[in-house]
């Protein structure tokens, strides 16, 4: 057996150089993340690795597994620890070396592996690390499998019994690009601003599009783990400006913004404004279900309402579920259920078969966005945009909150309002039609406007989300009413940004 890890240390001491170190709450609800060395340590990672062998022990898994990484200065340190672990604990190991989080899911398949363990912090600040773990393709892990995960990391009972193999696989990413390109080029001209924050989709997207017919105007696609212009996500403020800003002065018809392990697409259209990704994803599913009779989406419940009360949809016979946010909670329901997308807010897509293999691939959703625009030859993205209904909507708005207090707070917000709603009292003026407490609190009222409060799942924060299909002084009155409520809470810090 590996050593038991403890759950504090001080850095530049013999005790962390000696001793397995990991702060619990690294352990989220569908992946992990740790700011590297101040919350865990390499043999950290080596007891992780340990742990998931025995994890696949347990559920009967064949113990073989695809492990990459991203383009941070110390994420390859990490795979290597990581990977000490997994082959002590006897696992077959294949290393796909440098890649994007859609890569290595496309490796299970490729290579035909049960697991993939991807290190990788998405789009958290440098400093950030983390892995995104599944044994069930095209799965990630969720609550259950976390949970055990983390019980078998602490005990430090897992037996290192040796034996595993390993397996480098050079130029793994031709394949992966060679696998997306194997399709006709687009026959429409499109100027494309393609944007990676210098993250790890620089290495990807600018070559995958080009061969398929993009003229792509590259933006910060050079990798540069410092993260110089500002973090690679899609959802970031500076990010979606400096998108604007070159679609503006390169005249381009679109601009799409990768995060910063390529599993996630954000769209700007060609007049510089952003799409929010739930409004991308009723335009992709207004195409699709064009194309697919009686068509079933999965959208999170950060999402527009739009998937439920657009006419179009409801016109091709387009159904649609929401469900909990999470790029793990919304690919497995949208598997399960046997949906052919599921949509998440934050720009996760899944298109599952005849679509896609049923994992979130940002160049995949980007892709799903330009064939939109290859059927709509007259239209501008600004002009399938504009057909959408209106409604008022927010970014999302992620207050302070700490990783040991979030969920508990979330319950009392979700028992405040519960009370509110059972005892007959207003929001903003309005009834309370519904409320959807599958992840945190969703407020409906009478005229469809709805507020959101959740715990976000990879960060100290809340995440607040309000939109109105009626007026955006709706959409401000709910949210006054949310922001007051949660500013009687002292565990909630400042936004990062408000309405």
């Amino acid at each position: 057996m590996f050593l038991k890890p403890i759950t504090a240390a001080k850095e530049n001491s013999a005790e962390f150089e000696r001793t397995p170190f990991i702060k619990p709450t690294g352990f989220r609800e569908y992946d992990a993340r740790w700011v590297f060395g101040k919350e865990i340590n390499l043999l950290g990672i080596t007891a992780i690795g340990v742990a998931i062998g025995q994890l696949f022990e347990e559920r009967g898994v064949k113990k073989r597994i695809v492990v990459g990484h991203d383009y941070r200065w110390y994420s390859a340190s990490i795979k290597n620890a990581l990977i000490n672990g997994l082959l002590a604990s006897g696992m077959e190991v294949h290393d796909i070396g440098l890649c994007l989080s859609p890569t290595a899911y496309f490796a299970q398949f490729e290579l035909d592996i049960e697991g993939v363990a991807m290190v990788t912090a998405s789009h958290n600040d440098n400093g950030w690390t983390g892995i995104k773990m599944g044994l069930d393709k095209p799965l990630t892990f969720g609550p259950d499998e976390m949970s055990r995960l983390k019980e078998i990391t602490y005990d430090g009972t897992a037996p290192m019994n040796g034996g595993g193999q390993y397996h480098y696989h050079a130029g793994f990413e031709t394949r992966y690009k060679d696998d997306l390109t194997n399709r006709k080029p687009f026959e429409r001209k499109i100027r494309a601003v393609v944007a990676c924050g210098n993250g790890t989709a620089g290495a990807f997207a600018p070559d995958v599009l080009s061969k398929l017919g993009i003229e792509v105007i590259p933006l910060h696609t050079e990798l540069d783990h410092s993260f110089p212009n500002h973090n690679p996500n899609p959802e970031d403020m500076k990010m979606l400006t400096a998108i604007q800003d070159a679609v503006s002065k390169h005249k381009a018809d679109l601009g799409l913004a990768f995060d910063g392990d390529g599993d996630r697409c954000g769209v700007i259209d060609n007049e510089g404004n952003t799409i929010f990704a739930d409004k991308v994803g009723v335009m992709l599913a207004r195409d699709i279900s064009a194309l697919h009779e009686n068509a079933l989406f999965v959208a999170d419940v950060k999402s527009t309402g739009l998937f439920l009360t657009d006419p179009v949809l409801q016109k091709n016979g387009a159904t649609t579920h929401f469900w909990k946010t999470g790029h793990s909670y919304i690919k497995r329901y949208s598997h399960e259920n046997g949906a052919i997308v599921g949509f998440e807010k934050s720009g996760h897509f899944f298109f599952n078969p005849p679509l896609g293999r049923g994992y979130d691939d940002g160049l995949v959703a980007a892709m799903a966005v330009l064939d939109m625009l290859d059927r709509n030859p007259e239209k501008t993205i600004a002009d399938l945009k504009n057909e959408l209904p209106t409604t008022y909507q927010s970014p999302s708005m992620s207050p302070h909150c700490d990783d040991e207090e979030k969920y508990d707070v979330v319950d009392r917000i979700v028992d405040h309002f519960t009370k509110h709603s059972e005892q007959g009292g207003q929001l903003a003026g309005q009834s309370i039609r519904e409320l959807i407490t599958v992840n945190g609190i969703r407020i409906v009222l009478e005229d469809g406007t709805w507020g959101l409060v959740r715990a976000s799942s990879n960060k100290p924060e809340l995440v607040v989300v309000v939109e109105s299909p009626t007026t955006e002084a709706n959409m401000r009155a709910i949210f006054k009413e949310l922001d007051d409520h949660l500013a009687t809470y002292p565990e909630i810090g400042a936004y990062n940004q408000k309405i």
